[in-house]
């Protein structure tokens, strides 16, 4: 898999070099990693730590900045380069990465950041195997409260737990008593609508439960259908909610890069139950499809 990424890389960069203001062919980059779109995208956003239009982007004006100090072409020939419809447009672009902008640059001989070329490999880490199985499951509903939340890398995240503290403890009662479905109890539930999961991008979170298809809901919750498929079920122990967040970490940087099974869009779901200590003990399902190699 690691393979097939780094050719990917491999050409992005010769993309850039051939045709640097032109958009990059995302589905022929999941191609050459031999898997899907949706899934490369997730895949790159976890492996890199940013989104894959963001390090395109730094890329160019990684390149555009060399140009730039130069002074072979004009600032507006660069900026058409590399894509920009106006000198303005560039400007901003520029500065926002730089810190100065191109005119500055070129004039005071600016020191400028960059990008620099990412490839992937496999570094292992620790002397313990990631606990996992594969269930198929039926369609069910997630039935709760849901709220819109900006996503938080490290650390509690205080919107979520401003959320909870919100719902009130009999409407947790209430929601806790349509269980029916494993995971059993509240839930932690987090779905994305961008390819990006860099700190605080938005995200929807459901304080839920799993119930079946045919449970009668009260007017005041929420419902989220989800359909039948395949789930990826991880689980680990450690101190919360340190070892929840690098469990999520693991899953995407050596679990899939390691496994023949790819994301699919959906939510992801997390049972916790915490221990003595200031541990808790997780499970994280993740809706998976079997990947054609």
């Amino acid at each position: 898999m690691l393979e097939h990424l780094n050719r990917a890389m491999e050409r992005i960069e010769g993309h850039i070099e051939e045709r640097p203001g032109a958009s990059v062919d995302v589905a022929e980059l999941a191609r050459i990693a031999m898997t899907s779109e949706y899934h490369f995208r997730r895949m790159f956003s976890a492996l890199a730590g940013l989104p894959l239009s963001e390090y395109v982007r730094r890329r160019r004006l990684t390149l555009a900045g060399a140009e730039v100090l130069s002074g072979e072409r004009t600032l507006l020939d660069v900026a058409v380069r590399y894509g920009y419809t106006s000198g303005e447009a560039f400007a901003r672009a520029f500065r926002a990465m730089h810190g100065v902008g191109p005119g500055e640059a070129r004039r005071e001989g600016a020191a400028l950041q960059s990008q620099p070329r990412m490839s992937f490999r496999l570094v292992i880490e620790g002397n313990s195997s990631m606990e996992y199985r594969i269930v198929e499951k039926p369609d069910f509903r997630l039935v709760g409260r849901r709220a819109r939340v900006p996503l938080v890398h490290e650390g509690v995240n205080p919107a979520i737990a401003e959320f909870i503290k919100g719902i009130g403890r009999d409407t947790i009662d209430r929601i806790s008593a349509l269980s029916g479905q494993e995971p059993d109890g509240i839930l932690s539930v987090t779905e994305f609508f961008s390819d990006s999961r860099e700190e605080g991008v938005e995200l929807d979170y459901y304080h839920a439960v799993v119930a079946g298809t045919d449970t009668v809901v009260p007017d005041d919750l929420d419902v989220r259908e989800v359909p039948a498929g395949t789930w990826a079920v991880f689980s680990n122990t450690g101190t919360f909610p340190e070892a929840l967040q690098e469990m999520w970490r693991d899953v995407y940087t050596q679990w899939f890069p390691s496994n023949p099974y790819e994301t699919r869009p959906g939510p992801e779901i997390l049972r916790t139950r915490f221990l003595p200590g200031g541990e808790a003990e997780a499970q994280l399902w993740i809706q998976v499809d079997r990947a054609v190699r």
